[in-house]
C-alpha cells in the first residue's frame, strides 16, 4: 500500500484534528449547526482519504493484477472492488 500514501495520511490526520475539534466543541456546548459543519468537514477529509486509497488500490494492486497476474488473481481483486464499491454505495 505505498501508493499515496502521503495524501491519505494528511487528510486522515486533518480528520483527526478536525473530529477533536468537533468533540470540543460538542463539550463546549457549542450551537448545533456549527457542529454539524465542522462535522460534515471530518467526513469530506475521511471521503477524500478514503478516494486516494481507491485510486491507489486501482492503479497499483488491480493494475498490477492485470499485468502480472493469474485470472484467479485478477477476478479477486475485481471481487475486492465491487464489494468496496458495493458498501460505499450505501453510505
Amino acid at each position: 500500500m505505498a501508493h499515496n500514501n502521503q495524501k491519505t495520511l494528511i487528510a486522515m490526520k486533518k480528520a483527526k484534528t478536525s473530529l477533536e475539534k468537533v468533540m470540543k466543541m460538542i463539550e463546549d456546548g457549542t450551537y448545533c449547526i456549527d457542529v454539524i459543519q465542522q462535522n460534515l468537514a471530518v467526513i469530506g477529509l475521511i471521503r477524500s482519504a478514503n478516494t486516494n486509497l481507491l485510486e491507489g488500490h486501482v492503479n497499483h494492486c488491480i493494475k498490477e493484477a492485470c499485468e502480472k497476474g493469474s485470472k484467479k488473481d485478477i477476478e479477486q481483486k475485481m471481487g475486492e472492488l465491487m464489494r468496496i464499491l458495493k458498501v460505499a454505495q450505501t453510505k
